[in-house]
């Protein structure tokens, strides 16, 4: 008997193994389906598919190929043409002999593009932006819709050349690339030329053959780039992490311009005018951050060294920085207050192109009754364009021979288009001027205010000519509170009030000098034949009330134990004369002596000197008539007896102490506001 062993029984998990197995067999299937699928039937229906989503005429010219993958897929065009807007410059958008790009699958579900690869081969492209918001690049039919924008990470280009147009910007650039295996880590090679923010533009350089045009992860390509931009020249090396917005930056860079003004065109900073530069550093840029760190160089015959930092995140971009030039040369200050630089300034910097020099610019003009306040405009739209708090030293200020600065330093706050220099600290003739200017650029014209203190000043130094007459004078001390409106240093002082004054005690110095300018002939013989001495200086005062751009004399007095001079005039900051009557009393008996009023008028460009005609004309006279009975008492109409008095130096001193008229007080309190208070 045979006995029948009865079968086990069937497994629980049996229908869900098969049904795994089944599914595993159906994706099996259906890879082998999708690897060996015929993709380039589906070519004239996708041209006609992506022909009309976008509007424009699309077409894969010649095969279509599709290799999927887990998250995308790589998708191979053998010759693509996608046509441009009707509204665009260029025919294509695109035209290549071969693109291949990969493609995420799930964002297209909500209709996102992106795609974290992009070849091209030897490709034809047209990119063109609208100041409305239009852009080629956007997918849909509604070009300004900026959710149609693809999203590319990385970009690889063997060959062909790039059109980009940006009207509204003054963007308009063509670029050509080469590759080349044989050149090592940098095979891209790229020359670009056209106009960037309307100034020409030339560029070339090398880089790797993958440029990241967003941020994915990968690490930043390497970029050697040489540009020039209008008169703006810039040289660098390092790498990028991302082209389309400049993240990731960490170059050395070298910079060379004829003005750091010509910057805030190029980048949005508003940096002042100045003398031709070479800069070099370390820039580095993260998010909306730049940094330049170890920053060297020249500006003219200056160095300059610092770091500095702008960060465009928030609304009013702001810049910070600190700034130090061991030696400074007077010669590239010019260009802060509007004056062209001097010869030796416009050509300091090699490979730049020299700017007009003031000596050119005198000689163009050639008109004798020319303007000596600088007349440059402001700029208000750099001054509302960002803020700023930079502080800068200079240790050693060289080349001073109108003005001798020793040093310097200044700290520059703009906040909400208001300017402020405070405080303003200027070595000068072994004194300091010290004290703030402020510019409020809210209004036009700007409100512009200069409260500036003078510290014991050496005349001698102030004078350097009289420093020849083995001069030794004493120390001055002064003021200038002056405020108006004006679009430029010229036009503010033409309306501006308040009040200017300079004040010295006692000094000595040479009475040669006082002789000349009282034509004190007897004087100057006796000097000639003995040797010259040095007379005591008692006071000297020059005060002017300031009266909507007229200054009047005060207190003009210059008291010495040999002459007391007292001057009387005005001057006009807004055509630029003046006249003053300078009159001379001795306060000795001399012979020989022609004195009359001295008369300095003219123009501040083209000064006059002289003497008043009416006494001098009845001294003549008097002297003609003597010298027809006998030429010795001719001699006695140049006989002076000395009718000078000592002047009330403290009286003077307390005249030059305050503004003398209502408007100039008024106007002096106000610039004394534009001073922060110091802790």
């Amino acid at each position: 008997m045979v006995a029948i062993q009865p079968s086990p029984p069937p497994s629980r998990s049996s229908p869900w193994l098969r049904m795994a197995v089944a599914f595993a067999v159906l994706l099996g299937v259906l890879m082998l389906v999708l690897l060996f699928f015929p993709w380039d039937v589906l070519r004239v229906p996708l041209n006609r598919y992506v022909s009309e989503k976008t509007g424009r005429q699309f077409e894969v010219t010649r095969h279509l190929d599709v290799h999927p993958g887990w998250r995308g897929a790589t998708i191979v065009f053998d010759g693509v043409d996608f046509a441009n807007p009707t509204w665009a410059r260029e025919p294509y958008l695109v035209r290549a002999k071969r693109a291949e790009f990969e493609i995420r699958l799930w964002p297209l579900l909500s209709g996102r593009v992106v795609i974290p690869r992009l070849a091209l081969v030897s490709p034809v492209m047209g990119l063109q932006m609208e100041e409305d918001g239009r852009r080629t690049w956007a997918l849909g039919k509604d070009t300004g819709d900026t959710s149609t924008v693809p999203t590319i990470g990385l970009l690889q280009v063997d060959g062909g050349g790039v059109n980009f147009l940006a009207e509204h910007l003054g963007v308009d650039i063509h670029a050509d690339f080469s590759y080349d295996t044989t050149r090592g880590e940098l095979p891209l090679d790229f020359r670009v030329k056209g106009k960037y923010k309307r100034q020409p533009l030339t560029a070339e350089g090398r880089t790797g053959n993958v440029l990241q045009l967003t941020a994915t992860g990968q690490p930043p390509f390497p970029l050697e780039i040489k540009a020039a931009a209008g008169k703006t020249q810039l040289s660098a090396q390092g790498t990028v992490a991302a082209l389309a917005d400049l993240d990731g930056i960490d170059a050395r860079f070298q910079l060379k311009g004829q003005t750091l003004g010509e910057l805030f065109p190029l980048l949005g900073i508003a940096l002042p005018q100045t003398s031709p530069y070479a800069l070099a550093g370390e820039l580095r840029k993260q998010g909306k951050l730049w940094e330049v760190k170890g920053m060297k160089g020249r500006l003219g015959l200056s160095d300059i060294a610092g770091d500095m930092r702008f960060d465009q995140a928030p609304k009013t971009p702001q810049l910070d920085g600190t700034l130090h030039s061991r030696v400074m040369d007077m010669d590239d200050l010019g260009p802060l207050i509007g004056l062209p630089p001097t010869e030796r300034s416009a050509k300091a910097i090699e490979g730049v192109e020299a700017p007009p020099s003031i000596a050119q610019v005198k000689r163009a003009r050639r008109d004798p009754g020319r303007k000596v306040l600088p007349t440059a405009t402001l700029d208000f739209e750099r001054l509302r364009a960002m803020n700023a708090d930079v502080q800068y030293t200079a240790d050693k200020i060289r080349n001073v021979r109108e003005v001798p600065l020793d040093r310097g330093s200044v700290h520059v706050k703009l906040l909400d288009s208001v300017l402020t220099l405070d405080p303003l600290d200027l070595g000068v003739a072994n004194g300091k001027v010290a004290g703030a200017i402020r510019i409020d650029a809210r209004q036009d014209p700007a409100d512009i205010r200069a409260s500036l203190d003078v510290h014991g000043m050496q005349i001698n130094r102030l004078i350097p000519k009289v420093d020849t007459l083995k001069t030794s004078f004493g120390k001055l001390d002064g003021r200038i509170n002056l405020s108006g409106r004006g679009k430029s240093v010229a036009s503010w002082l033409a309306g501006a009030s308040g009040d200017v004054a300079a004040i010295t005690g006692r000094g000595e110095f040479s009475n040669l000098l006082l002789e000349f300018a009282g034509l004190d002939g007897g004087e100057v013989i006796k000097f000639i034949l003995r040797g010259d001495r040095t007379v005591t200086l008692r006071c000297a005062a020059l005060a002017f009330d300031v009266n909507k751009g007229v200054a009047q004399g005060r207190g003009l007095v210059f008291d010495t134990t040999d002459t007391v001079f007292h001057a009387t005039g005005q001057a006009n900051l807004a055509d630029e004369t003046m006249h003053f009557v300078i009159d001379q009393k001795p306060k000795d008996m001399s012979i020989l002596s022609v004195r009359t009023p001295l008369i300095v008028g003219g123009t501040f460009g083209s000064p006059t000197i002289g003497v008043e005609p009416g006494p001098l004309a009845a001294r003549g006279l008097t002297a003609l008539a003597l010298g027809a009975i006998t030429p010795m008492l001719a001699l006695a109409a140049t006989f002076e007896s000395g009718p000078g008095v000592d002047a009330d130096c403290k009286g003077v001193l307390a005249e030059a102490g305050k503004p003398g008229t209502a408007e100039a007080a008024k106007g002096a309190a106000k610039a004394t506001g534009a001073r922060q208070p110091q802790n």
